[in-house]
């Protein structure tokens, strides 16, 4: 659907105190409610464009889907006006998901658990990767994710105001390249468009973020099976100790063929 994704304003810029009208590119940023057959699960601030993805890969994400299949995703079709109906996405399994208490009471990044807490609920419904069946990246091919990332970051270049993520394969390609307001948007867009291509897990993939880890990155990356996870950034200290238990590759500050290797842990000897 052609949603409008960037608005040009007229702005003042001030250069050596010089001051000119000139137009600039701002990202689109809307709500997005998101619907799992026929309940309202959440709402994110989102940029407009591949919303079935981000539905879909924030349900799977959060464990709401569970094994079931996918049959249909739509835009709203409850009749909300027109200019809401394309904020709201509903996705259907024909009851197949677990039940409406299930996902209404589901553990969210935003629930206020305590870290360890957090770790522990992930536990529950998630096993740790097996170290067998996940791809591992050659070091220079990671420290690559930036340099290959850039050029298909095209809301970025045009606004500097999204944040990316990408599923790289093993030889560096971009498997998939989504950019959004929300850094764990365009994650949720990556892996719903695994997830609706049947590609989960993504155990041959590592997944690409523009900015720094955060705890909810590696859950969402751990939800589909990433055995690595790429930062441009920082992790925070919940985001490590989460790699470390999921038994995945946690990687930051990748930059100009340099990085920091946060999980699994390795002693020096």
């Amino acid at each position: 659907m052609g949603r409008k994704r960037i608005e040009t304003v007229l702005v003042t810029k001030v250069t050596d105190a010089q001051r000119r009208r000139s137009p600039d590119a701002l990202i689109v940023e809307e709500p997005m409610a998101i619907e799992l057959d026929g309940v309202r699960v959440t709402t994110t601030m989102r940029t407009p464009g591949h919303d079935f993805e981000l539905a879909v890969g924030f349900l799977h994400a959060e464990g709401l889907l569970g094994d079931a299949p996918v049959t249909e995703v739509r835009y709203c079709a409850n009749g909300s006006a027109v200019e809401t109906a394309f904020n709201i996405v509903t996705v259907s399994t024909n009851g197949v998901a677990p039940p409406a208490t299930a996902r209404l009471t589901a553990t969210t990044s935003s629930c206020g658990l305590c870290g360890s807490a957090s770790i522990e609920a992930l536990t529950e419904r998630l096993e740790p990767l097996d170290p067998q069946r996940v791809e591992r990246f050659d070091p220079e091919t990671l420290a690559r994710f930036p340099q290959l990332a850039t050029g298909e970051q095209a809301l970025f270049a045009s606004t500097g105001a999204v944040h990316a993520a990408a599923a790289f394969g093993v030889d560096g390609s971009v498997v998939c390249m989504r950019e959004d307001v929300g850094r764990h948007n365009a994650v949720d867009k990556v892996v719903g468009r695994l997830r609706l291509d049947g590609a989960l897990p993504a155990s041959a993939l590592a997944l690409y973020v523009s900015g720094r880890a955060s705890f909810e990155i590696v859950q969402k990356a751990w939800a589909a099976g990433f055995g690595s996870v790429v930062s441009v950034s920082a992790p925070t200290a919940l985001a490590v100790d989460t790699a470390r238990a999921a038994g995945i590759t946690l990687v930051g500050f990748v930059r100009e063929r340099q990085f920091n290797v946060y999980a699994p842990e390795r002693p020096s000897h």
